[in-house]
């Protein structure tokens, strides 16, 4: 028999709901993550050796939060079933640690914007020196073309470059401002609703802890 009434039982169902929503969102923020991973654009930019690797950082936090979503759902779902204040009081303690990560993702993007940008131009920059003799330099500089359908550090340099070709440090900026901004918005906003999770199980595992002390 159920040990919460009325609408307790109502908070039991909503947690409930909850986790397949929250499932839902480890699976979006674990997707989101992958593909700018491997999205095959942002490897070959940043596949070069010296490459800056920041970006990437952010990724990691965001697949790393992602993946653990997909395990902590089974805490929470088990704890409402079983009306369990311990598994109720671990799934809370998880969404407390991936909001955290979720959270951290979300800020270092935005935070780190200016500093991964400013790496990836500068690492195109020393691709193209005049003083760079280094065919794996030059391999760099020509994905960096093809890839953003740019030339350059500046317009003048490409008098022969279409009219769609954009100069390659403003192509860079574009390119991972986007991405920056999807880490930023996805890491923030799954955040937001893993606070409801936070309230739901607090609400339920106090009522279960009510009812045993009144029993």
């Amino acid at each position: 028999m159920s040990k919460v009434q009325g609408g307790m039982k109502c908070v039991k169902y909503l947690l409930l709901v909850f986790n397949f929503i929250f499932w839902l969102c480890g699976s979006l923020v674990l997707a989101v993550g992958l593909w700018l991973r491997f999205d095959p654009k942002t490897v070959q930019l940043l596949n070069g050796e010296g490459a800056p690797e920041t970006f990437f950082i952010a990724v990691y936090i965001l697949i790393g939060a992602g993946g653990v979503m997909l395990l902590v759902g089974f805490f929470g779902c088990c704890g409402a079933v079983k009306e369990s204040q311990c598994l109720l009081a671990l799934f809370f303690a998880c969404l407390l640690v991936i909001f955290g990560a979720e959270v951290a993702a979300g800020v270092f993007g935005f935070m780190s914007k200016d500093k991964i940008i400013n790496d990836v131009q500068q690492f195109y920059s020393e691709s193209i020196s005049d003083n760079s003799e280094n065919s794996n330099s030059t391999a760099v500089a020509e994905i960096y073309h093809t890839v953003l359908n740019c030339c350059g550090v500046s317009m003048p340099l490409c008098p022969d470059a279409d009219e769609d070709t954009k100069d390659c440090l403003n192509a860079i900026m574009g390119f991972f401002n986007e991405k920056l901004y999807i880490i930023g918005y996805v890491g923030i906003g799954v955040a937001g609703v893993m606070v409801i999770g936070m309230i739901f199980s607090m609400v339920l595992c106090c009522a279960i802890r009510n009812n045993r002390e009144v029993i």
